[in-house]
């Protein structure tokens, strides 16, 4: 189904015919290492080829709509040339600069994590060209976020696929049915699992193109594929709609990508309508339109280029034109955006990242939002770069996650708060726990016997070192005491003791603690007048512990 309506969407008057010729022409001009798989006899039908994913899997794009448009016949590169240099192009080959910066690091970034899955950066553009036409012809900021979001149909049955909502409306406004989102057209239950923070903001954001360019990247390599297998590629491809015709216009955008092409500036690139009808918003204010806008349909008026960025297609089946309402702008809501636990051990950095979700009055995500994240209670814990407060600003998706925490050395809880800068709406609080330094092992640095006489201190010194799971455990709390033998040893009153600050006689020791290096030397030991051997406990954070005897001889006669 996905494809009939594809095929709608075709620009110009390109028939199935010459379509046909085109892809026929191309694949006739393949390497080697592009063949297309078996596509079951190569009838030409809308179903998965043979051992593709089934059809009944979950695709990445839910088999939304998709462009059609092949490309040129003719390469885009001239023999000799470079196809890095960022030269002057025609709109339909280029690739915008953000868009292919996306793209490429998305490849660098699966060399590193995944090396056996042989990405390639054109296979993620073909793509992106197949579902947005590059990010609606490369309209996004400079962080790569496009201007307004770029949504698919409604999934609701009516000519598309039937997908109820998985995301309460987060991603795609639609608290009723999912809709593919953003540039790489993710549904919200596919972003909840396969999202990525592409550009290093602390935002999973699907119209993204760094984010949703990576998390496309991670999604064509699961398993075990290899990309550079013909067999391997076509079903990561159909993993993302399970159509064959949708594989042959991504792979005729792959080969003619790998052939060359060229960066064009942002928002120059062409602008395909909005996938099952509707009008295009505009670019942000400030930018530049697109040269190439879509062509009007027949008996309605054309889009008009100033129109409000915040417009919507229209939804498809009804028969109508007529754009969707404008979700209202009015913060509704703040909530936890699936903050997990937060626990961190002293003096390290909190796994978890803190991340608060604003919502408008019908629950939709609102962006731009003032969030203001601070640290309360009874704590030394610090934000990165030491501060006790910091604010943010929400992205598309409604949500904003604060810098990573760093917990001090005071162990025990205390509260962070998010609120919605100078708005009254309560708190989103979150609870975090800052545990003391463990240690699983706590041995002696030395062997030597530990011998005096009666009423003498003992002449060597007791140093030990503590470790958590083989490495050096510093900071961890020790506690020494003097016991008896048994069972069940309590205090010893008699035999060696320590000597406090006054002068004291004392059998245990606490606020004691492993240095850098995990090592902790204990204070001098005295013996009083009764000989035997006695013994010395010394217990860490975490429950490790070691006993040292302690031997008190009369002198020999």
């Amino acid at each position: 189904m996905a494809a009939q309506f594809g095929r709608r969407l075709r620009r110009g008057a390109t028939t199935t015919a010459v379509a046909a010729v085109a892809v026929a022409a191309l694949a006739a001009s393949q390497g080697p290492g592009a063949v297309l798989a078996s596509d079951g006899g190569g009838t030409g039908g809308d179903q998965p080829s043979a051992g593709s994913a089934s059809s009944d899997d979950p695709a990445a794009t839910g088999n939304s709509p998709y462009y059609t448009d092949l490309p040129p016949l003719v390469s885009p590169d001239k023999p000799g040339t470079s196809t890095n240099l960022p030269i002057t192009g025609g709109g339909q080959s280029g690739i915008p600069a953000s868009v292919l910066a996306a793209y490429k690091r998305a490849e660098r970034s699966l060399a590193d994590t995944d090396a056996a899955c042989r990405l390639p950066w054109q296979l993620l553009a073909a793509i992106g060209k197949v579902e947005s036409g590059q990010a609606r012809g490369g309209r996004v900021d400079a962080n790569g976020t496009t201007f307004s979001p770029i949504l698919g149909p409604v999934l609701n049955g009516q000519g598309f696929a039937m997908i109820k909502d998985t995301d309460n409306g987060a991603y795609d406004g639609d608290s009723t049915h999912d809709r593919a989102v953003g540039p790489m057209q993710f549904i919200p239950s596919t972003w909840a699992t396969w999202g990525q923070d592409g550009n290093g903001d602390g935002r999973k954001d699907p119209n993204n193109i760094y984010d949703a360019a990576l998390a496309a990247g991670r999604y064509l390599c699961a398993g075990s594929r290899d990309l550079a297998v013909a067999a391997d590629l076509d079903r990561a491809v159909l993993s993302y709609n399970h159509s064959n015709e949708y594989l042959r216009t991504v792979r005729s955008w792959f080969d003619y990508y790998r052939r060359g092409t060229h960066e064009i500036p942002d928002g120059t690139g062409v602008v395909p309508p909005p996938l099952g009808g509707g009008t295009d918003p505009s670019p942000n204010p400030g930018t530049s339109p697109s040269p190439t806008p879509p062509p009007p349909k027949p008996d309605t008026k054309p889009s008009k280029p100033d129109s409000k960025p915040d417009s919507k297609p229209s939804k498809p089946g009804g028969g109508s034109t007529s754009p969707e309402p404008k979700p209202p702008q009015t913060l509704g809501s703040m909530e936890n955006a699936g903050t997990g636990k937060l626990t961190a051990t002293a003096g390290d950095a909190f796994a978890e990242r803190i991340t608060v979700r604003a919502k408008n009055s019908l629950g939709g995500p609102l962006a731009k939002v003032s969030v203001t994240f601070t640290i309360a209670g009874d704590t030394d814990a610090r934000f990165e770069g030491g501060k006790s407060s910091v604010t943010l600003v929400t992205g598309a998706d409604g949500t904003v996650t604060a810098p990573v925490l760093q917990a001090g050395e005071k162990t025990g809880r205390f509260t962070v708060r998010a609120i919605a800068t100078g708005r009254s709406l309560p708190a989103v609080a979150y609870t975090a726990t800052v545990t003391a330094r463990q240690a699983d092992a706590i041995a002696r640095t030395d062997d030597k016997a530990l011998t005096t006489a009666p009423g003498a201190e003992f002449a060597d010194t007791v140093a030990v070192r503590a470790t958590y799971k083989g490495a050096v455990a510093s900071g961890v709390a020790v506690t020494a005491t003097m016991i008896t033998d048994g069972d069940a040893p309590v205090e010893n009153d008699k035999g060696p003791y320590f000597m406090d600050a006054d002068g004291n006689t004392v059998r245990t020791l606490t606020d004691l603690k492993t240095g850098a290096d995990g090592t902790l030397t204990l204070p001098k030991i005295y013996a009083d007048d009764t000989t035997g051997t006695y013994r010395l406990r010394l217990t860490t954070e975490g429950g490790a512990t070691v006993v040292i005897e302690l031997d008190v001889e009369a002198p020999a006669a």
